[in-house]
C-alpha cells in the first residue's frame, strides 16, 4: 500500500520536474528574446512558472490514483499493463503540446491556445504555414521526446507492485485523501482566486512571463473558455458596462458630411492584404522600399495614419473588416456559423443597393469556416484554388498573388454587372512567406515586396481599364503582423496598419489623422456611399468629427486601446495593465474594460 502511494508521488514529481524544465528549453530555442536575460531571471522563470506546473502534474496524476485505487478492490497483473500505457500516452501528449507550442511561438508570439483545432478543420491549410524542415523535424521531434519521457517515467517508478492489500478501507481512504490533495494544486490552494495563467505573471517584460508559462494548462485553459461567453470579462455592473460602451459607439446624428468620393454608387474593389503592416509602410514612418505600390499609393488616394487592426488572426479579421465585429481574445466568431449567420456585413448592405458580389481567393475557401461565413454575408460567387488549374496551385497555401491578381484583373476586362463588389484576399504573404521572387534577405520582407509588386500591376491596368472612373479601391490588411520579430504580441506598434482608398470615385488625394480600426470601415465607407450602418453597432464612421477618437485592438486573452496621444494595454489573465502613458489612463481603462465586457455579452446573445 505504502509502496504505490510512494510510486503516485514519483509520478507526481516527475511530472513537476519535466514541466520546470521546459522552461529552459523554450528560453533556449528562443533564445534571440531572452539574451539579455540573467541566470536571475531564468530562474525567477522556472521559480514564478512552477504553480501551474504543480497544477498541471495534478491534473495529470489523477488518472494513476484512480488506477490504484481500484487495485484495491481488483487486483491483477492488469495494474502494470494499463499505467504503463497511460503513461506512454501521457508523455506523448506532453511532447506533441511542447514541441508544437514551441515552434508557433515563433510566428505568434503567444503560448498554445485552442486556434490550432480550429485550423485543423482544414489540416493541408493549417501545416502550409509551417516549413516544410519542420514538417519533418517536428514529428521526429515527437517520437523521440515522448520515448525519452516514457523512459523517465518508467524508471522513475520501477515496477509497480502487485500484491494483495488485506486492510482495503484503510487503502482505499488513503488513496482518496491522496487524491483530495491533488485538488489543491490544481485549484491553486484555498483562497477565491482558482488556478489561472496570470498566476504566473511575475515581470513588466511580457517574454518572462510568456517562458513562465506551462503550454499544458494554457491549452487546457484556452479550451475551458471556448462557449462561457457570457461569463467572461465581468469587470462592472452590466448597467455601467453598457451605460460606458454606449458613449463609445457611433453618433447617429446628422452632420455636415466630410465627402471623400465624387459619387454614392461606385463600384467597390476591396483587397484585403496578407499580414502587411505599418512597418513596411514609409508613409507611417515603416521601412522604405519595401513596399513601393503601397507607398505611392498613399500619395495619390486617401491614406487612414492611425488604423490598425483588431486581431492577429486572418479569421478575425475579416470578421473584423467585412462585419464590423471587433476580434475575441479567447475565440473567434468564425467557429460559430449560428452566430455569424446573425452578424451584419458590409456586403450585405451593398446587395440590398443592388450590388453583385464575388468573393476570391486563391487557398481553400473552407479554411477556418470561411465559405460558410460569405455565403452568410451575401456573396453570389466564390473563386478559390479548386477554380485554378492545378499547375497554378503549387504554393503551400495555393494559387499566388501574382496568378489571383491576374485572375481579376483579365475577369474586370470582361463584361461586369454593375455596381459590383468584389473582395479579394492575397495570400503570398503569409508564412512560410514562399514566393517566386528574391527580393530581401528577410523571408517576410520578400513576401510583402512580392505581392506589392503584384499590386502595382493591377492597378496599372486598372487605371487604364474605363472602370477606374467609377470604381474605389479599398486596399487593408487582414491582421497585423509580427515584424521586427521581437515585437511583443501586446504592442500597439505591432496593430498600426495601412489602410487607402484609392480609384477613380476618390474626389481628390488626402491623409486622415484620425483613429479608427478595421470595424471602423463598416461605417465610415457605408456613410460616404448613403447607405444606413445602424445595424453595425461596434462601428463608428471615422470621419465624424462627433465620434470619439480611438482605435481597440485585442490579442490572446488581453486588448489594447488607443486616442489621439494616449495608449493603455492590458492583459487580462494577469488583470494587470501591462502598458500605458499618463494620459486619461483611467478612462482608457474603463472604456476598454467596458467595451470587452459589451462585446462577450453580444457574442453570449448571438
Amino acid at each position: 500500500m505504502w509502496k504505490r502511494l510512494f510510486d503516485l508521488i514519483k509520478i507526481y514529481i516527475g511530472f513537476v520536474v519535466v514541466f520546470a524544465l521546459q522552461k529552459p528549453l523554450f528560453m533556449l530555442y528562443h533564445l534571440d528574446l531572452y539574451k539579455e536575460a540573467g541566470l536571475k531571471e531564468w530562474l525567477t522563470v522556472i521559480g514564478k512558472g512552477l504553480p501551474l506546473d504543480l497544477s498541471m502534474a495534478g491534473y495529470l496524476t489523477v488518472i494513476p490514483v484512480l488506477l490504484t485505487l481500484i487495485t484495491v478492490w481488483i487486483e491483477g497483473g492488469w495494474f502494470k499493463k494499463v499505467l504503463k500505457g497511460y503513461l506512454w500516452i501521457a508523455a506523448l501528449l506532453i511532447s506533441v503540446v511542447f514541441l508544437s507550442d514551441l515552434e508557433l511561438y515563433t510566428y505568434w508570439g503567444f503560448r498554445l491556445d485552442s486556434t490550432p483545432f480550429f485550423y485543423l478543420k482544414s489540416p493541408a491549410n493549417a501545416m502550409a504555414s509551417v516549413p516544410t524542415a519542420m514538417l519533418i523535424l517536428i514529428p521526429i521531434g515527437i517520437l523521440i521526446l515522448t520515448w525519452v519521457l516514457y523512459r523517465f517515467f518508467v524508471v522513475l517508478i520501477g515496477t509497480p507492485s502487485v500484491y494483495r492489500i488485506r486492510k482495503r478501507g484503510v487503502a482505499t481512504l488513503i488513496y482518496v485523501l491522496t487524491g483530495a490533495v491533488l485538488f489543491i494544486p490544481i485549484r491553486g490552494g484555498f483562497t477565491v482566486s482558482t488556478m489561472n495563467v496570470g498566476k504566473v505573471y511575475h515581470s513588466s517584460n511580457m517574454v518572462l512571463n510568456h517562458a513562465a508559462i506551462n503550454p499544458m494548462f494554457s491549452l487546457m485553459s484556452s479550451l475551458a473558455k471556448e462557449t462561457d461567453f457570457n461569463e467572461q470579462y465581468r469587470y462592472m455592473e452590466p448597467n455601467e458596462a453598457q451605460q460606458t460602451f454606449s458613449i463609445l459607439t457611433d453618433r447617429q446624428n446628422r452632420y455636415e458630411k466630410d465627402t471623400l468620393l465624387n459619387m454614392d454608387r461606385p463600384n467597390v474593389i476591396m483587397i484585403v492584404l496578407e499580414s502587411f503592416s505599418g512597418i513596411i509602410t514609409e508613409e507611417l514612418g515603416g521601412i522604405e522600399g519595401v513596399a513601393p505600390t503601397i507607398n505611392r499609393l498613399y500619395r495619390e488616394g486617401i491614406g487612414f495614419t492611425n488604423f490598425y487592426a483588431n486581431s492577429f488572426r486572418t479569421d478575425r479579421g475579416l470578421v473584423s473588416i467585412l462585419s464590423a465585429y471587433p476580434a475575441q481574445p479567447t475565440t473567434s466568431i468564425m467557429k460559430y456559423p449560428s452566430k455569424t449567420q446573425t452578424l451584419p456585413s458590409i456586403s450585405q448592405s451593398l446587395k440590398k443597393e443592388g450590388y453583385d458580389l464575388e468573393f476570391l481567393y486563391g487557398g481553400d475557401a473552407d479554411f477556418t469556416n470561411m465559405r460558410s461565413y460569405f455565403i452568410g454575408a451575401g456573396f453570389d460567387k466564390i473563386v478559390a484554388d479548386q477554380n485554378f488549374p492545378i499547375s497554378d496551385r503549387l504554393s503551400k497555401w495555393g494559387v499566388n498573388d501574382e496568378k489571383t491578381f491576374r485572375y481579376l484583373s483579365e475577369q474586370l476586362k470582361g463584361e461586369q454587372t454593375q455596381p459590383f463588389m468584389k473582395l479579394f484576399l492575397t495570400l503570398s504573404s503569409h508564412e512560410p512567406f514562399d514566393v517566386p521572387m528574391k527580393r530581401f534577405a528577410d523571408p517576410y520582407l520578400n513576401s510583402v515586396a512580392y505581392t506589392d509588386s503584384c499590386l502595382g500591376v493591377f492597378i496599372d491596368e486598372l487605371k487604364a481599364s474605363p472602370l477606374w472612373e467609377n470604381t474605389l479601391v479599398v486596399l487593408l490588411p487582414d491582421h497585423c503582423m509580427r515584424y521586427p520579430y521581437d515585437i511583443p504580441i501586446h504592442e500597439p506598434e505591432r496593430y498600426h496598419i495601412p489602410m487607402i482608398w484609392t480609384g477613380g470615385a476618390v474626389k481628390k488625394p488626402r491623409l486622415i489623422d484620425r483613429f479608427g480600426s478595421q470595424i471602423d470601415l463598416a461605417a465610415t465607407l457605408l456613410n460616404q456611399m448613403e447607405i444606413s450602418h445602424e445595424d453595425f453597432k461596434f462601428s463608428k464612421d471615422i470621419l465624424n468629427p462627433e465620434n470619439p477618437n480611438f482605435a481597440f485592438y485585442t490579442f490572446k486573452d488581453g486588448f489594447g486601446m488607443l486616442k489621439d496621444s494616449s495608449y493603455f494595454v492590458y492583459d487580462c489573465d494577469a488583470n494587470r495593465v501591462i502598458k500605458r502613458n499618463e494620459d486619461e489612463r483611467y478612462l482608457l481603462e474603463q472604456n476598454g474594460k467596458a467595451y470587452l465586457q459589451s462585446l462577450y455579452d453580444d457574442l453570449g446573445s448571438r
